[in-house]
């Protein structure tokens, strides 16, 4: 990890942002470049075991880099993130993918209903982008979970400090996947969660590593779908926003 502020110094910003990346090194300079064009927050980058130079071109980026020893996925690499943003006292992070699918552009939009106390969770909702694999999975996680959102595997999030504190505690580690366990916790401790429209560009790097095959798709929606019908009643139970258009 490089140098950053000790646990007992206050963070000038009070916003920061958390890429977790995987074998992104064609791309992961030019994804902090555009958050730079658009503000200043520190850039969090929590290389996965990446067996390419990721790493050192996140930190050449101006990125602080957070190494793990192994690989263990998308949503433990956030996590990892966000018990960072926790420990350096942050009151606001946002994940971003390191594929470069989701705009610094749409940044202030996003982060808008958090900030504003209107929401604590804000997730950016472009459901014009998925392909006929993710789309029939949506539509069935939405049915067995109860889950009224847009957009419920999208990464592109913004999460208070109330929502950083439940996510970085031992409930959230058991979780596989960032959508269904994810926003069931957090609306099961009563957590307001919005969708945020927002554009999204194709990825630059590599692929889904869920949607690119049936049986990855399968594998996903057994866990998931489990998930989403044992917690159906915690996510009826709290009323859903309108989406923020």
């Amino acid at each position: 990890m490089t140098p950053g502020t000790s646990d007992s110094e206050q963070p000038r910003h009070t916003t920061v942002i958390i890429i977790p990346a995987f074998n992104e090194s064609d791309v992961i300079a030019d994804v902090i470049d555009q958050i730079r064009a658009h503000c200043d927050f520190p850039v969090v980058v929590v290389d996965d075991a990446s067996t390419d130079d990721t790493a050192a071109r996140a930190l050449l980026a101006g990125a602080t880099v957070i190494p793990l020893a192994v690989q263990l996925g998308a949503w433990s690499a956030t996590q990892t993130g966000l018990r960072y943003a926790l420990r350096k006292g942050y009151e606001v992070a946002v994940s971003m993918d390191a594929d470069g699918q989701h705009k610094a552009a749409s940044l202030e939009a996003l982060m808008l209903p958090v900030v504003q106390g209107a929401a604590d969770v804000a997730i950016g909702a472009c459901t014009r982008r998925g392909s006929l694999l993710r789309r029939i999975a949506w539509v069935i996680m939405k049915r067995t979970s109860g889950l009224a959102l847009e957009d419920i595997t999208s990464g592109f999030r913004v999460y208070n400090r109330r929502a950083i504190r439940q996510l970085a505690g031992w409930r959230a580690t058991l979780l596989d996947y960032q959508d269904i366990g994810v926003l069931l916790l957090l609306q099961s401790k009563g957590l307001r969660i919005v969708d945020v429209k927002v554009a999204m560009q194709a990825r630059t790097n590599g692929k889904s590593r869920v949607f690119h095959s049936w049986l990855m798709v399968v594998y996903y929606m057994c866990v998931t779908l489990a998930l989403g019908l044992s917690k159906r009643r915690l996510a009826r139970r709290y009323h859903h926003p309108q989406p923020v258009r």
